[in-house]
């Protein structure tokens, strides 16, 4: 029997409550891509005018040379022999969410966009200050002169991944990153067009605005992205090991990884590379490469970020290349403090400063955080960097180099450096959180 509703007998705001749950009857439960045109707790209209708005939503934007890494339970710590006796990375089981990273190494060209951009824009020692360090590869016995000269900005080595670069210059980077490709979102959304709203200094100086890259388009817009920043050392070692690969009927694994890849050998028993190395890494005393005629890792120095096969994630060269900058502080406890549920070991969190003599290291007064005090302490004049603090921390890095033997190449191996400091062997690569979802 139909029943019928005498519009007389209900208020206006009554209702519109019931249209909506008539509405809502028929299309199934609101959800993030679908929420229907009416709030479901109030009953008002969702995008009325001066009323709530609620953008469309279909999932999570892709970022720029980004993987996805399904999250899930996994074993971390170090699965090699513990030849340095250090115990800092001890198995333990932990979940990690979901999250991205990027495929490869950042690359020489993506850093030379970087200072091309910020040079447009920051006063010069902001600039000079976020340079790659090119004399990490001065040897004052070896003639490394061409490195020194070319690696950097010879169009040669445009795919190499940058080295000299330090933990907090990879920091700087990664937030000029987020600012840039949301940028790019937004306006390509038609959120951002400089020329139709007349912004005449923006239209006229779009390299300058990149290259500060200011402006922030809110979140809730649904079409930017969250931060790009360095993975965790948690993430870094899951998407490593790619146990995706190992997976066998329903949560069982066939076996763990000591490398990225199958097996405990270093090199591919299969097809037309059989016997051919899998990463680039130093062979042994004074063996980068091999021999001519027949050079096997075909690299003496870090090589082409989309050399050698990627791993089950799609991920180049987390083995080997060159070793990658993480979020984390270096504690040898980290193991036996950080949470079980995505882990990571943040600054000043359980440790006195006095008590690791070894990760800090201060420099004059370490209470000073203003320009005045920056200035008058440190000596350096131009911007104060709030990103570049006077104490400087142990930062964790992993994965082995093009110079380190095989041994460093295990995910659960573990390293560390002072934040400020730059090799030759060290690189980084980009990490973001997966936002909206429950694993």
């Amino acid at each position: 029997m139909k029943r019928f509703v005498n519009a007389a007998m209900y208020p206006t705001s009554v209702l519109s409550v019931l249209v909506f749950l008539a509405s809502c009857g028929g299309g199934g439960n609101p959800t993030s891509s679908n929420p229907g045109s009416a709030s479901n707790a109030t009953g008002l209209e969702f995008n009325e005018e001066g009323g709530f708005q609620v953008n469309d939503f279909s999932g999570q934007p892709e970022g720029p040379n980004l993987v996805f890494i399904e999250g899930g339970r996994t074993v971390m710590g170090t699965f090699e022999e513990d030849v340095t006796h250090a115990h800092d990375n001890v198995e333990r089981t932990v979940t990690v969410a979901s999250f991205y990273m990027d495929e490869t190494e950042v690359s020489n060209i993506n850093w030379l966009e970087y200072e091309f951009y910020i040079k447009q824009d920051s006063d010069e020692y902001f600039w000079r200050n976020n340079l790659p360090d090119t004399t990490v590869w001065t040897r004052d016995l070896a003639f490394n002169d061409p490195y020194v000269d070319h690696y950097y900005r010879y169009p040669g080595f445009r795919y190499f991944p940058v080295v000299g670069v330090n933990w907090r210059q990879a920091v700087n980077y990664c937030k000029w990153r987020t600012s840039v490709v949301n940028l790019k979102l937004a306006e390509d959304a038609g959120l951002l067009d400089p020329l139709a709203s007349g912004d005449a200094e923006f239209a006229g100086a779009e390299a300058t605005a990149i290259g500060n890259a200011s402006q922030r388009i809110p979140l809730e817009s649904g079409v930017v992205l969250p931060d790009y920043r360095l993975p965790t050392e948690a993430e870094w070692e899951y998407a490593a090991q790619a146990l995706i690969g190992t997976q066998w009927l329903d949560e069982n694994q066939t076996h763990r990884r000591l490398y990225p890849w199958d097996g405990h050998a270093l090199r591919n028993p299969y097809g037309k590379s059989m016997g051919y190395f899998l990463a680039n890494f130093k062979r042994g005393r004074g063996d980068y490469a091999g021999i001519a005629g027949k050079l096997n890792d075909g690299a003496m120095i870090p090589t082409y970020v989309y050399d050698y096969p990627p791993n089950d994630f799609g991920l180049y060269n987390m083995a080997g290349n060159v070793n990658e900058w993480v979020q984390d502080v270096y504690r040898p406890l980290t193991f036996q403090d950080v949470a079980d549920m995505n882990p990571v070991r943040r600054d000043g969190k359980l440790d006195p400063r006095d008590t690791y003599d070894a990760g800090w290291t201060f420099i004059g007064n370490e209470d000073f955080y203003t320009e005045e005090d920056w200035v008058e302490t440190s000596g350096l004049q131009g911007s104060y960097n709030v990103d570049t603090p006077p104490v400087k921390r142990m930062r964790v890095y992993k994965g082995g180099s093009w110079a380190d033997v095989a041994y460093w190449m295990s995910p659960g191996t573990r390293r560390a450096l002072f934040e400020d400091s730059a090799t030759a062997t060290i690189g980084f690569r980009c990490a973001m959180i997966r936002a909206g979802t429950n694993y």
